[in-house]
């Protein structure tokens, strides 16, 4: 099945599911993990395993019930490196295959698009649910998930702090649930365009949570999905706020990382122009575009590969040293407030030096504050500030070979002002010219 007529599917079949989620209890409260499932980090047992496994499409008997799912094992993969494990779940008429292939348009939208950006450093799981949904009664769905993790698990090696969940629609909702029924199990989960229609059995443990939602969806109002990610703001501990949310008409999307959470368990909203689809498209008014073209693929996978483990490469973090000034880029004061100036300060190694490059382009500090010109201005001598992550142009930057650093939105380079050298010279965008106030190294 193609992936237009499976989220046509979706769109048709999810209405029905708002009634029944909304007339009656929540479905799918499960008992609480069992002792296996909580017990301590550690090498799973298929580390050093010659595996029996392979990819393709597994059968597995849980309560009762034959269920079937889908592997993919990375290309050269080492029975010695934990891999991360990511389950993603189709949404409501879809199937396991539709998210296995990446339905029209094929490998580059294979789980979401997760599976190409991953390079082989994952393991992932599309399962099949009961009538292609994922009613979760009396927990079921979630048991199923448990006995895959064990099957996997057994066979593969697993980084046991890596397991990740994410899907669409009804997909959303399950892995809504998985987050509240096995917060200590999975690390992260993703909820695209998701309500509760699977139950939220617990739900009172910390997770980092990215919930992503459009503005015009009219399958399952944005009010939903901004129910769920506010569960784990509480349970966070973030700080609560009205995250910024696009205009109806910009065909945009905004990222919020929320400030003030515990640290390890952030929460991110991203709010989208458009209607119920996972791969939204900025500049396009339609709610099927080629989900290898969403701006989705790099913000799920930023979000989910900032917290660590798996064989890739963590993000590359650390300093830009100024090549004229020998000095590093930092923020005022060690401020984490939208808008503090970014300036250049003795090299101290402390977490205002300290950028991350993520895969979509931003310069990260603190975890949530992207590198910004400020305003999106483009005019030679525009601040440069730190602001609330939001995925826009203004906060994407290219890191050029010759050690400059150019800014995406304004096509200008990141310049510390008046060729400066002292301890707190501001730091902006000027017209690229190949200065020494204009090259870094990184450290």
């Amino acid at each position: 099945m193609s992936r237009l007529r499976s989220l046509f599917t979706a769109i048709a079949s999810a209405a029905l599911l708002i009634v029944a989620a909304t007339g009656q209890p929540a479905l799918g409260d499960s008992a609480s993990p069992s002792s296996t499932m909580r017990s301590a980090l550690a090498p799973t047992a298929g580390c050093g395993k010659t595996p029996t496994l392979s990819s393709g499409t597994h059968t597995i008997t849980t309560n009762g019930r034959n269920r079937s799912f889908v592997l993919r094992i990375p290309d050269g993969y080492n029975n010695t490196t934990p891999y991360r494990l990511i389950f993603a779940f189709h949404w409501n008429g879809g199937t396991a295959n539709d998210v296995d292939s990446g339905g029209t348009s094929g490998y580059p939208w294979s789980y979401y698009g997760l599976r190409a950006l991953s390079n082989n450093t994952a393991i992932f799981v599309a399962p099949q649910g009961l009538n292609n949904g994922w009613a979760n009664s009396g927990g079921e769905d979630v048991t199923f998930v448990d006995a895959m993790i064990q099957r996997i698990e057994a066979d593969l090696c697993v980084d046991t702090a890596q397991r990740f969940a994410l899907g669409f629609s009804y997909g959303g909702g399950m892995s809504y649930a998985l987050a509240c029924a096995r917060a200590n199990v999975f690390r992260a989960v993703a909820v695209y365009a998701g309500a509760q229609l699977s139950g939220c059995s617990g739900g009172t443990q910390p997770v980092a949570y990215m919930g992503l939602h459009g503005l015009r969806d009219s399958v399952l109002n944005i009010s939903a999905g901004r129910s769920l990610r506010d569960r784990f703001v509480r349970n966070n501990d973030c700080t609560p706020q009205n995250p910024p949310e696009p205009a109806q008409g910009s065909l945009t999307h905004v990222v919020t990382y929320y400030s003030g959470c515990q640290t390890g368990y952030p929460v991110a909203w991203a709010a989208f122009d458009a209607g119920h689809t996972p791969g939204p498209v900025d500049g396009r008014p339609g709610d099927f575009e080629p989900g290898e073209n969403s701006w989705t693929r790099p913000v799920v996978w930023d979000f989910f590969t900032q917290l660590g483990g798996g064989t890739q490469n963590p993000p590359d973090t650390g300093t830009f040293r100024g090549v004229g000034s020998n000095r590093c880029l930092d923020v005022d004061g060690a401020s984490q407030s939208n808008g503090a100036q970014v300036l250049i300060w003795d090299c101290n190694g402390q977490a205002n030096q300290q950028w991350t490059a993520t895969g979509s382009g931003e310069l990260r500090v603190y975890g949530g504050k992207c590198l910004d010109v400020n305003g999106a201005g483009t005019a030679d001598g525009t601040a440069v500030i730190i602001w609330d992550c939001n995925g826009q142009n203004n906060q994407k930057w290219t890191l050029n070979a010759d050690g400059s650093i150019t800014a995406v939105g304004a096509n200008k380079c990141l310049d510390v002002s008046g060729h400066g050298t002292a301890n707190g010279t501001k730091v902006h965008i000027w017209t690229c010219h190949g200065g020494t106030n204009q090259k870094w190294t990184r450290s």
